[in-house]
């Protein structure tokens, strides 16, 4: 991999942390159980994203770190949220 693609990569991981995050957030914002689903839906595929990237750039642990944040956010949706 090239210095170029992996900052490109790294950019790639960055965005989608963040965007899962904000759609975490959302989670709390939503005004309707459709709404937290979607939320819920967009952050579990921006994480699922993010530790593909993590992997791809052979940072193991933050791989993990971004795993045991996505089990968090589904253990909040399940309690919280699921109907």
């Amino acid at each position: 991999m090239t210095e170029e693609e992996k900052q490109s990569k790294q950019g790639y991981l960055a965005n989608c942390k963040a965007e899962a995050e904000k759609a975490y957030d959302g989670m709390y914002d939503a005004h309707s159980f459709r709404d937290a689903n979607d939320c819920y839906r967009d952050a579990k595929e921006y994480f699922y994203a993010a530790i593909g990237h993590a992997e791809e750039l052979g940072l193991p642990e933050e791989a993990e770190a971004l795993r045991k944040r996505l089990e968090h956010v589904k253990a909040v949706f399940r309690s919280q949220f699921a109907q």
